[in-house]
C-alpha cells in the first residue's frame, strides 16, 4: 500500500491550511459564493440540495484499517453516522458544516487522505480493479500505474483548468472490472511476444448526456514512455476541448467530431515533441520504488484443503449461500477475495453507517492482512483472507448487518444520490432502488434469476452508469412529473455495450413493475442457463418490448 512520501505530507497540509483561509472568508462574508465555488470544488466540496458535501478521495480503491477507521470517526463527529461509497471508489459526506471541513480536512491529513482533485475540471481520482494484487491472471497490478499517474497528475499545472473534468481507470486483467472503456482514458496492462509490459491506450469513452465507448489509440506504450504519452493526449485535449459549450466539452466529444484515427495521428505528434526532449521518462528504478509499496503481503503457505471450512460450508445454508454469491477465488492456495455487498435489502446503494466502517476496519485489520478495498460498483472487498477464516468473517459481517449474500445479483444496484441529494437531479434514484431490492428480496428467486446488473441515475448526467446497466434506469422530469426511461443490453466489461431504449418512459409507479416484465420475459426466453445478456444479445429487443409495451 503506497504511503505518503514527504512530498505528499507537505503538499496536503498546506492545501488545508489554504482553504482554512478560504472558508474564513467565506463565513465572514469577504467571498461571495461565485468567487468561493471555484475554490471549495479544488478541494472537494460541492453545494448540493440541502447542504454542502465534501468527496474524498480513495486512490485506486485501496485503503487501510486505519483509514478505515477514520473514516467513521469523520462520519460519527462531522456528518450524520454514516458515509456514501461511490462509482469512483471514493467516498461522499453529505452533511457535513461548511466551517468544520477545513478541521475535517486536517483529520484527513493525519491518516494520509485527502479530498484533492475529486472535483472541479482536472484529473480525478485514478481508480482500478478491486480485486488488484490479489486475482489470478494479472498482467500487473494495477495500482502501481494508477499511483504514478496520481503523482503526475496532482497539481499539474497544465491540467488543473480543463475544458471539462476528466477520469482515468487502469486494468491489469483480461476481465475488465474497471470500465476502462468508459473513461476519458482507459489503459489496459499487456505483455507483448517476448513478454514485455506495456500499456494499451483507450481515449474518449464516458456516458453523461452522449455516451462513447472509448476508442484504442496505441496498441502497446512502453513503461517509460507512459507519462509522456498521457501528457501528449491531454495537451491535445487542452489544445481542442471545447470552453464554450460545457455539454460538448468532454474528450468524448472531441474524439467524436475529429475522429480517432486523427486524434491517434494528433496525439503521436505531440508525443514525438514530448519524448524527443526526454522530461517525461520515467526512471525504471522510480518505478520500482513506487511498485515496491505494492509487493505481495507476506502471505502464509497454505492448501485449499480446509476441512473446517468445508463441515461449516455444508452445515450452514445461509454461509453456503454468501460463499457462493460474495467470495472469489485468489490466486494464493488458503485464501480467499471476500465481496462486502452495501446493498441490503430495502438500504440506500453505498452508504455504511460508522459503525460498520468500524466493523469492517477491525475485520481488515484481524484477517485481510489490514488492506480493504472499494469497488466502482459502491461495495466493499477484503482481499486477502484465509480460507480457514471465512466463517469467523461471515459471522463479524452478519453482527454488522454487512453480510447479503447478492454480489451480481438483481438487488446488487447501482444508484446516484438522485434528487434526495443532488442539485442537478431531476428525479429520484434511491427510492427506486429500494423498492425493486424489496420486490425482488426473495434470495433464491434472485439466485435463480442469476447475474443481472441494474444500474439507475436521477439525470442525463449518468452518476449511477444507466447507460451501462443490464437494465439501465434512467430519471427524467417532464413538467412536474417524475419519469423513467429503461435500457436493455449495457455493459461496462471487456464486452462494452450501451444499452439499448426500450421505448416511452415510466412513471413512478409504474417502473418497478416494468422491470419485474422484464425479468419474467428474460426467465421466459433464456435457454441453457443463459445469463441476461446472453439471451438480449440472442432475442433482441422484440420480445421485451412487447411484453412492455403491448403488441403494435
Amino acid at each position: 500500500m503506497y504511503r505518503y512520501d514527504e512530498f505528499d505530507h507537505a503538499m496536503v497540509r498546506q492545501r488545508v491550511e489554504q482553504f482554512r483561509d478560504q472558508v474564513a472568508r467565506r463565513m465572514s462574508g469577504e467571498l461571495e459564493e461565485d468567487a468561493f465555488k471555484p475554490l471549495r470544488l479544488m478541494n472537494g466540496v460541492y453545494l448540493q440540495l440541502h447542504a454542502y458535501m465534501l468527496r474524498v478521495a480513495i486512490p485506486y480503491g485501496t485503503l487501510s484499517s486505519r483509514q478505515m477507521h477514520q473514516l467513521a470517526h469523520i462520519a460519527r463527529k462531522y456528518d450524520r453516522g454514516y458515509g456514501h461509497f461511490t462509482t469512483r471508489q471514493n467516498i461522499q459526506y453529505n452533511w457535513p458544516a461548511l466551517e468544520a471541513i477545513p478541521d475535517l480536512l486536517d483529520e484527513l491529513a493525519e491518516v494520509e487522505m485527502h479530498a484533492i482533485q475529486t472535483s472541479g475540471n482536472c484529473i480525478r481520482n485514478v481508480t482500478a480493479d478491486q480485486y488488484a494484487g490479489a486475482i489470478d491472471g494479472e498482467v500487473e497490478d494495477p495500482r502501481i500505474i494508477s499511483e504514478v499517474i496520481r503523482q503526475w497528475s496532482t497539481f499539474h499545472p497544465e491540467f488543473s483548468f480543463l475544458p471539462r473534468k476528466f477520469k482515468i481507470a487502469v486494468s491489469g486483467h483480461a476481465n475488465d472490472r474497471a470500465a476502462i472503456r468508459f473513461h476519458d482514458i482507459g489503459i489496459a496492462i499487456k505483455k507483448d511476444s517476448a513478454g514485455a509490459i506495456g500499456y494499451e491506450i483507450h481515449v474518449g469513452g464516458g456516458l453523461g448526456r452522449s455516451p462513447f465507448i472509448a476508442k484504442k489509440i496505441a496498441d502497446f506504450v512502453e513503461p517509460q514512455k507512459l507519462l509522456a504519452y498521457l501528457e501528449a493526449v491531454m495537451r491535445v485535449y487542452n489544445q481542442l476541448g471545447r470552453r464554450d459549450n460545457s455539454y460538448k466539452a468532454r474528450i468524448k466529444i472531441l474524439v467524436h467530431e475529429i475522429g480517432a484515427e486523427e486524434m491517434r495521428a494528433r496525439v503521436e505528434a505531440e508525443f514525438a515533441k514530448i519524448d524527443a526532449r526526454g522530461t517525461l521518462n520515467l526512471p525504471n528504478e522510480e518505478r520500482q520504488r513506487i511498485a515496491s509499496y505494492f509487493a505481495p503481503p507476506e502471505f502464509e503457505t497454505l492448501t485449499d484443503d480446509c476441512p473446517e471450512f468445508d463441515a461449516k460450508y455444508a452445515e450452514d445454508k445461509a454461509f453456503a449461500q454468501w460463499i457462493k454469491t460474495n467470495i472469489v477465488a485468489h490466486k494464493m492456495d488458503g485464501y480467499a477475495i471476500v465481496n462486502i455487498s452495501l446493498k441490503p435489502i430495502g438500504g440506500v446503494p453505498g452508504d455504511a453507517t460508522d459503525v460498520q466502517m468500524d466493523r469492517i476496519a477491525n475485520i481488515a485489520k484481524a484477517y485481510s492482512l489490514d488492506e480493504i478495498r472499494v469497488t466502482h460498483e459502491q461495495n466493499l472487498v477484503l482481499p486477502h483472507v484465509r480460507k480457514s477464516d471465512l466463517y469467523v468473517v461471515y459471522e463479524a459481517l452478519c453482527a454488522a448487518d454487512l453480510h447479503t449474500p447478492n454480489l451480481g445479483l438483481i438487488s446488487d444496484q447501482i444508484a446516484c444520490p438522485g434528487l434526495d441529494y443532488c442539485n442537478l437531479a431531476n428525479a429520484r434514484s434511491i427510492p427506486v432502488a429500494q423498492e425493486i431490492s424489496e420486490r425482488f428480496s426473495d434470495l433464491n428467486r434472485q439466485a435463480d434469476i442469476g447475474e443481472l446488473h441494474i444500474k439507475i441515475s436521477g439525470c442525463i448526467n449518468a452518476c449511477g452508469h444507466h447507460h451501462v446497466g443490464n437494465i439501465g434506469i434512467l430519471g427524467v422530469d417532464k413538467k412536474g412529473t417524475e419519469f423513467y426511461q429503461l435500457t436493455l443490453g449495457g455493459t461496462p466489461d471487456e464486452n462494452a455495450a450501451i444499452g439499448d431504449i426500450t421505448g416511452p418512459a415510466f412513471t413512478a409507479d409504474k417502473v418497478v413493475d416494468a422491470v419485474e416484465n422484464i425479468v419474467e420475459t428474460y426467465m421466459l426466453e433464456r435457454k441453457d442457463g443463459e445469463k441476461f445478456l446472453q439471451t438480449y444479445r440472442r432475442v433482441g429487443m422484440a420480445p421485451f418490448k412487447e411484453r412492455l409495451y403491448g403488441a403494435e
